[in-house]
C-alpha cells in the first residue's frame, strides 16, 4: 500500500469519526417542537353545585358509613331542641348529623349500626325516615 492511500484511507476515517461524534453530541439540548392546542368543539360545561342537601349528604356518605338516614319532622316543620333530645337518646349510634337545610327541616345522619335492629320503628312514629344508604 502506498503513503498517498495510506494518508487518504487514514484522513477518510477521521471525517467518518468526526460525523459520527457529531450525530452522537449528548451536550445538545432538543427543544420539543410547540404543540397547538386544539379548541374543543363544544364547550365543557362546569358542575353545578351542591345545593344545601347535597353538601350534607355528601359530607355524610364520605364518612363511609353503611347507613345514611335523611331525618325530618312529619309535620314539615324545623326541628328543634327536644327533637335533637329524642334523636340523641333513640338513635344514639348515629355518628354523625348534617343539616341539609338552612330552614333546619332535615337532617343526614350517618352510622354503621343497622337502625331496623334498635329503635326505627320508634323514630318513625316522630319523623319521616329516608334511608339514603344505597342511592
Amino acid at each position: 500500500m502506498s503513503k498517498r492511500s495510506a494518508g487518504i484511507g487514514l484522513i477518510g476515517l477521521v471525517i467518518v469519526s468526526f460525523l459520527f461524534a457529531g450525530c452522537n453530541d449528548s451536550t445538545k439540548t432538543s427543544t420539543p417542537a410547540p404543540v397547538a392546542e386544539v379548541p374543543s368543539s363544544s364547550p365543557q360545561a362546569a358542575p353545578s353545585p351542591l345545593n344545601e342537601f347535597e353538601e350534607a349528604l355528601r359530607f355524610v356518605r364520605n364518612g363511609q358509613y353503611t347507613y345514611v338516614w335523611v331525618v325530618s319532622r312529619k309535620d314539615g316543620k324545623p326541628l328543634n331542641a327536644d327533637d335533637g333530645n329524642f334523636l340523641r337518646k333513640n338513635a344514639p349510634q348515629v355518628v354523625d348529623w348534617a343539616k341539609a337545610d338552612s330552614e333546619l327541616r332535615k337532617f343526614v345522619g350517618g352510622t354503621n349500626f343497622n337502625l331496623e335492629e334498635a329503635n326505627l320503628e320508634e323514630l318513625k312514629k316522630r319523623f319521616v325516615m329516608e334511608d339514603y344508604s344505597n342511592r
